[in-house]
């Protein structure tokens, strides 16, 4: 994949912590940093996407203290963020707009989703230990917490190291536990299958807009995206493989389009790529060790139809060239 010469943002683990990010392991983040820094500009660079938003560089209208693990919006407009050192979820109201922590350090440091009920779901346990020990020891919590008061419950427990949440039409939630290979469940009677499926070191995931598939990206390895029927989950099929130059790319989080098209960040290509017939194409560069992706919601705020990427760096940034319909400029 493509990669610049240059890393354009710089980041500094806090001192007070002495974690480290699972969401792509210590050894990943550095080897990104370093393919950023040291790469030439290959030619094998996935081809650009066919344009669907305006043609303009990604624009900051964010900064959190910390690394930014997972993003969601729900139906105002607000963006919820998952901070991985501190453990918080912060909620941002709009573009420009400070980071409210909304709770304290509640260890979530993985996926987020809103609920149709506005209730946001968090996913925790994405500290190293708990995500390479995950699949033997299931012991980690998602938590159920209030948007608006940050109160917060345990919604399901039992389950790896929580990197990845999904949410499906029908209010299944699926997890996934980059340090292992399994894929949890957890029905919306309360029932927890920790290892529903199973795919090689999973990270980013979503859920077809019919329910009927599960989405999950393979981060290392052999680099790639599975489809997991539903009815059939003993069986993941492998519909995208990344090429050999990009072995090292490290995708990461997976968000879907109005058209049910996956989009995924990487780490270290500083690409974001989208499926189109069934083949990776970029839709933006130079975004190196990103993490998430998510398409705004409503009409105010970080609104709908604009594409949003978190990363290490603690930036949220809008990506126009992502943008699902024509946007005007949104200020910082």
């Amino acid at each position: 994949m493509r990669s610049t010469r240059t890393v354009r943002t710089a980041f500094r683990w806090p001192r007070r912590s002495r974690r480290r990010p699972a969401g792509a392991l210590v050894p990943a983040v550095v080897l990104a940093a370093a393919v950023g820094v040291l790469a030439p500009d290959p030619a094998h660079a996935a081809p650009a996407c066919a344009p669907t938003g305006r043609a303009a560089p990604p624009v900051q209208v964010a900064q959190l203290p910390d690394w930014v693990e997972s993003i969601a919006v729900d139906a105002r407009g607000r963006m919820f963020a998952t901070a991985y050192f501190t453990g918080r979820v912060h909620r941002l109201d709009a573009p420009g707009s400070a980071p409210v922590a909304l709770t304290g350090n509640i260890g979530a440091n993985g996926g987020i989703v809103v609920r149709a009920d506005g209730k946001l779901l968090v996913g925790t346990g994405n500290d190293l230990a708990h995500s390479l020990t995950g699949d033997l020891f299931p012991r980690s919590r998602l938590l159920l917490v209030d948007p608006d008061s940050g109160a917060v419950s345990t919604y399901a427990s039992g389950l790896g190291g929580i990197d990845g949440v999904a949410l499906a039409p029908d209010g299944t939630v699926y997890t996934t536990t980059l340090g292992g290979r399994n894929i949890g469940r957890v029905t919306p009677d309360g029932r927890v299958d920790p290892a529903w499926a199973r795919v090689a070191q999973p990270n980013g995931i979503a859920v077809s807009p019919d329910g009927s598939e599960v989405l999950v990206v393979q981060t290392t390895l052999a680099p790639g995206l599975y489809r997991i029927p539903v009815v059939d989950p003993d069986h993941p099929r492998r519909w995208i493989s990344t090429g050999l130059p990009d072995a090292l790319a490290l995708p990461d989080g997976l968000t879907l389009d109005g058209a049910g098209r996956p989009l995924i960040s990487t780490h270290a290509s500083g690409q974001v790529w989208r499926v189109e017939d069934d083949r990776l194409c970029a839709v933006a560069s130079g975004l190196h060790l990103s993490t998430q992706l998510t398409y705004g919601r409503g009409d105010s705020g970080f609104a709908a139809g604009r594409l949003y990427r978190a990363g290490v760096d603690g930036r949220i940034l809008e990506v126009p060239a992502g943008a699902e319909a024509p946007a005007g400029p949104q200020a910082p």
